[in-house]
């Protein structure tokens, strides 16, 4: 049986929703006190095989060192000084990583931050940002749909 993934895109000439973030929740971009933290919780968030992720120290060196990494772009939802949401984008307006730490989804937390990244994206003139999620993948499908994301392609893995 064939897996797939769906490209999404997300057309940012339109008017888009404000970014509305629970009251104890506050965004700060990565720094270095926040790799670790922030590397686990990827590494959690695809433990289920939905997405893969190198080691601490393979992922940190691969991150900094990526042409399309810009700090900016990569924002951190914190809750009572602990990491519980990320979502980390390309310069090439495609949202490489969106994970939100289980105990904390449901709560509006992944909505908040994929209106934000919208919203950077908007203002540095893009017009669409785009990313890719298994097909598999019904929770993250249905957030992506209900933030007007559409399906541009699907591709065989």
């Amino acid at each position: 049986m064939s897996e797939y993934c769906l490209l999404l895109r997300k057309d940012l000439t339109r008017p888009l929703t404000a970014a509305h973030w629970p009251a104890d929740v506050s965004l700060v971009t990565l720094s270095d006190e926040l790799l670790q933290p922030v590397h686990a919780l990827l590494s959690q968030g695809y433990s289920d095989g939905s997405g893969s992720i190198e080691s601490l120290e393979d992922w940190r060196h691969n991150l900094l060192h990526d042409a399309e990494f810009d700090p900016q772009l990569c924002f951190i939802a914190m809750r009572s000084g602990i990491v519980v949401g990320v979502a980390q984008g390309w310069t090439s307006a495609y949202l490489k990583d969106l994970v939100v730490h289980a105990r904390h989804q449901g709560q509006g937390i992944g909505r908040a931050l994929l209106a934000r990244v919208f919203e950077v994206y908007a203002q540095r003139g893009e017009p669409c940002v785009d990313l890719k999620v298994m097909e598999s993948n019904t929770a993250a499908r249905r957030l992506y749909e209900r933030a007007g994301m559409v399906q541009v392609q699907r591709i065989e893995l």
